[in-house]
C-alpha cells in the first residue's frame, strides 16, 4: 500500500488519527477477521511512529475490535457467531432497561435535549455502506445509548455498559453493507425520548426492553447475510480470489 493512499486528514490528535484510519480499514473490508496488525508495519504505512499506532490499537482492543495475541501484536478479531451475539443482546436486555427507568427519574430539560440532538444526528448520517457512514451513525447511536447510561448515574452498571458497548456492534464491521436497520433504530429512540418526557419509569423500562429487543433480531438477521457474503479463504488465510493486501 502506498504512503498517498494512507494520507491523513489535519485533525485532532495523531493517535485519533490513527483510529480512525484503522477504523476505515476495517469498515471498508481492507481489513478482515482473522488478519493481523502489526505495529511496526502499520507505522510505515501510515508514515507516523510506533507510539500512536501502539495506543490507537489499544483503544480499539477495548472496544472488541482488535485482539492482542501475546508475543505477536495484534490482529482482527473472528466474527462472533450467533450465540455471542445473542448472549450480548440479552446483556444488553438487562443492563440497558435498568439504567434507562434510573435516567428517567433523573431526566431533566439537558439529558431531553441532548438526546433529540443524537436522533437528529442519527437522521443527518448518510445511510451508505461506506467507512465514514457507518462509523457517523454508529457514533450517534452510541451517544444516544450512552447519555441515558450515563445519566442513570450507577457506576456498576455503566462499567457492565461500558463492556459490552464496542462488542456487541463489532459483527458490523464485517458485513460491508451499510447502516440497514435505521429507520427501526431511529423511531424506537424516538418513542423512548417521548416516554423519557412522560417520566414514568416503567414505560421507560418497557420501551427499552422492546428497542433492544428488536436491536437482537435484526443483529441476527444482519449476521446470517454476513455469514453467506463473507469472503472464502484458503486454508492458508488468503481469499480465494486473491492474496492479502500487504499489512
Amino acid at each position: 500500500m502506498g504512503a498517498d493512499e494512507y494520507a491523513m486528514p489535519v485533525r485532532s490528535t495523531l493517535v485519533d488519527q490513527v483510529y480512525e484510519r484503522l477504523m476505515d480499514l476495517l469498515l471498508d473490508g481492507t481489513l478482515h477477521s482473522g488478519d493481523p496488525i502489526s505495529i511496526d508495519g502499520t507505522a510505515r504505512h501510515l508514515g507516523v511512529s510506533p507510539t500512536p499506532v501502539r495506543e490507537a490499537l489499544a483503544r480499539l482492543e477495548s472496544t472488541g475490535n482488535v485482539v492482542r495475541v501475546a508475543m505477536r501484536g495484534y490482529r482482527v478479531p473472528e466474527m462472533p457467531d450467533a450465540k455471542e451475539i445473542a448472549d450480548i443482546m440479552d446483556a444488553r436486555l438487562l443492563i440497558e432497561s435498568q439504567l434507562a427507568e434510573l435516567a428517567c427519574a433523573r431526566a431533566d430539560a439537558g439529558l431531553l435535549d441532548a438526546l433529540e440532538n443524537a436522533i437528529a444526528e442519527q437522521e443527518r448520517a448518510p445511510h451508505t455502506s461506506d467507512a465514514a457512514a457507518i462509523r457517523a451513525y454508529h457514533r450517534a447511536d452510541e451517544r444516544f445509548h450512552r447519555l441515558i447510561a450515563e445519566h442513570a448515574d450507577n457506576g456498576a452498571l455503566l462499567r457492565a455498559y461500558d463492556a459490552l458497548g464496542g462488542h456487541g456492534q463489532r459483527f458490523r464491521l464485517f458485513i460491508g453493507v451499510g447502516v440497514q436497520d435505521s429507520a427501526c433504530a431511529i423511531a424506537e429512540h424516538r418513542e423512548l425520548l417521548a416516554a423519557l418526557r412522560r417520566g414514568y419509569g416503567p414505560e421507560v423500562y418497557r420501551i427499552m426492553h422492546t428497542h433492544i429487543g428488536g436491536v437482537k433480531e435484526r443483529a441476527l438477521a444482519e449476521h446470517a447475510q454476513a455469514v453467506r457474503i463473507r469472503p472464502t479463504r484458503n486454508a492458508d488465510g488468503r481469499l480465494q480470489n486473491g492474496d492479502l493486501p500487504d499489512r
